[in-house]
């Protein structure tokens, strides 16, 4: 006897968007890898339910493996689609989901792993929620941190920052360190103008596949990175020389000044430093001189400081640049103006440069990057 392997093509024809052609597509999907999805949604007239017995017609037994990252691919997709949250699976893929494991929460920083809804379990979330489900709007967060942030815009962020930084307490249960943190991770994920970017601390490093709409923090995630390695002494001097006026080598100079101390306190080990290091964008002194110096820089100037470095290699890990248009393809953003922090007349006209996003990047088979 031939077995028939039946595919999506083999089906009758179906919306090519909408939701219940996404329904149904999500139900197939748990059927190919022998997944059965939540008992409500397998109703005989809902679309899941609907896909999901049609590719249990066509696979049977004969499913794809399924690993951890498979799951929660599926069960990301499964609530996108009940909350009616674009997800771009062209891009987000289970392998792509796998790429998004830590081992602490980049904001609460404290281990993950407790049951779902637990404060410590571990949940992929949205950096700009006003986007979809897409390639480098996603990292992992734990449950507390998630709901921390639920109903709080980027403003609202930076505005209990700085209340529990000036009243040394907590703030909606969040210390400053840990608001600050979160507005770090909206930010990337939000395009903002120049001013107002250079202005916020880079209080926790870049999650990998994270991508880093604006050019300050760009510059501001690899100079910090050559900290994190022996020789930095030596990058950050050839990082200097690639800066066109003495004036503003000067600054540098000061700025690398400020923030190498922590990396003497830290010592040799890694997660000491990288929590150093975080911790030290922080401090009055540390925010003036790079304050002082990207201002000073200008947007074309760190733009075109940003490419070269990450071109020369400098950036530490390994990085994708990618074009504007192309940054938030598949977010599913909404046409609207990029959020203001603060209006701050520029101190004198800047050429627009064309902005290329840092995307930090760790390839499976070797950490080259990321926690």
């Amino acid at each position: 006897m031939t077995a028939t392997l039946f595919t999506r093509a083999d089906l009758p024809a179906l919306p090519t968007d909408g939701i219940e052609a996404t329904g149904f597509h999500i139900g197939w999907d748990h059927a190919h890898h022998g997944l059965v999805p939540p008992p409500e949604l397998l109703l005989d007239g809902t679309p899941l339910g609907q896909g999901w017995r049609a590719g249990r017609a066509a696979f049977g037994h004969r499913t794809l493996p399924v690993q951890r990252s498979t799951r929660r691919w599926l069960a990301l997709r499964t609530e996108a689609w009940r909350q009616g949250i674009p997800f771009d699976t062209q891009q987000v893929t289970a392998h792509y989901i796998g790429q998004l494991d830590v081992e602490r929460c980049p904001v609460m920083r404290l281990p993950l792993g407790g049951a779902a809804g637990a404060p410590d379990a571990a949940v992929i979330d949205r950096l700009n929620p006003q986007a979809g489900h897409a390639a480098g709007n996603l990292a992992t967060l734990s449950q507390s941190a998630v709901q921390a942030r639920q109903g709080v815009d980027l403003m609202e962020t930076v505005r209990r920052a700085r209340r529990a930084q000036a009243c040394g307490e907590t703030v909606a249960g969040l210390d400053a360190g840990a608001w600050w943190r979160l507005a770090a991770l909206r930010a990337y994920a939000t395009p903002l103008p120049f001013h107002e970017a250079a202005r916020l601390p880079l209080a926790v490093l870049p999650p990998n596949r994270v991508r880093l709409l604006n050019a300050p923090q760009g510059l501001q995630a690899l100079l910090t990175r050559q900290f994190m390695s022996p020789g930095w002494s030596l990058r950050t001097r050839a990082i200097a020389a690639m800066l066109p006026a003495h004036t503003l080598r000067h600054d540098f100079n000061l700025f690398i000044g400020a923030l190498a101390p922590r990396v003497l306190e830290a010592g040799a080990d890694a997660k000491r430093l990288r929590t150093a290091l975080e911790d030290a964008w922080l401090g009055e002194r540390v925010q003036r001189r790079w304050q002082h110096f990207v201002l000073s820089l200008g947007e074309a100037g760190t733009q075109a400081l940003l490419e070269r470095a990450a071109a020369e290699g400098m950036a530490g890990v390994r990085t994708l640049h990618h074009a504007a248009e192309q940054a938030t393809e598949g977010w599913a953003l909404p046409a609207s103006p990029a959020p203001t922090l603060q209006r701050v007349a520029p101190s004198r006209p800047q050429r627009a440069a064309r902005p290329a996003v840092l995307t930090p990047r760790l390839a499976q088979e070797g950490r080259l990057n990321g926690p």
